[in-house]
């Protein structure tokens, strides 16, 4: 009967083991660093980064100019999908939906009548500034920072110191009324003459705006335009209150 192969026990040292003992007294020299060779190694290295660089760039340009149609296209693509209206926030810093909120109303009359924003192409045409239940004067504001540009971009309008031009449709006709001899664009703000560009002004509650062509009537115009109703803001319950407060 053979004999059977038994493992070492634990209390054995491994040194015991064939070729241990040599290992357990050899004596590992570190080599000595050759430091005339450091710098040379340093510049290879260097050329090698500069190489893999140029290699790499040599490789994003070339893939640019051989996909530059399909990747301008897409960044076309890219900025269509940003809304006249975003693209507007984001030129003025408008705030968040909600930020504020405030009324007034306006009276556009041409050729001596006053234009209906009342029609449903000129109701809700943007969230931060818009005509809304059919009103056909007054103006909601949702957000703070919010010029009446936004409003009339949205709903086709345009105000010049010449000329007011709008789309009475979804078609691409376009009306202009434009000043002649004896008429010019009259804008009035609170009853006062208002010499700057009213696309540019932000309302406040409670203002009045009234812009014509039509100069011999504005006494008239602007009687009518306080007549108008400017509805108080909805008041809203504080969160997380003991008791229900409004703002």
């Amino acid at each position: 009967m053979s004999e059977d192969k038994v493992l070492p026990k634990d209390s054995d040292s491994d040194y015991s083991l064939p070729g241990r003992y040599e290992e357990s007294n050899f004596t590992y020299e570190q080599p000595a660093i050759s430091y005339e060779n450091t710098p040379r190694s340093k510049s290879k290295g260097l050329a090698i980064g500069v190489i893999a660089f140029a290699i790499i760039s040599t490789g994003f340009f070339s893939y640019y100019f051989l996909n530059q149609n399909e990747i301008d296209s897409q960044i076309v693509q890219n900025t269509l999908n940003i809304s006249p209206e975003q693209i507007l926030a984001n030129q003025y810093n408008v705030g968040k939906y909600g930020s504020d909120h405030a009324h007034a109303a306006i009276l556009v009359v041409l050729d001596g009548e006053q234009l209906n924003f009342g029609l449903p192409q000129f109701q809700l045409a943007s969230k931060y500034i818009h005509f809304e239940d059919h009103n056909p004067y007054l103006i909601h504001k949702h957000a703070t920072g919010v010029p009446l540009e936004m409003l009339f971009v949205s709903i086709g309008l345009k105000i010049t110191q010449e000329c007011i031009f709008i789309e009475y449709d979804f078609s691409n006709k376009v009306n202009e009324f434009c000043a002649d001899e004896k008429k010019i664009v009259h804008v009035y703000l609170n009853g006062e003459k208002f010499s700057s560009d009213i696309s540019q002004y932000e309302i406040q509650h409670n203002d009045r705006i009234l812009i014509t062509l039509d100069e011999t009537s504005i006494s008239k115009h602007l009687k009518y335009l306080d007549s108008f109703e400017i509805f108080d803001v909805p008041k809203k319950p504080l969160v997380n209150s003991d008791k229900d407060i409004l703002i």
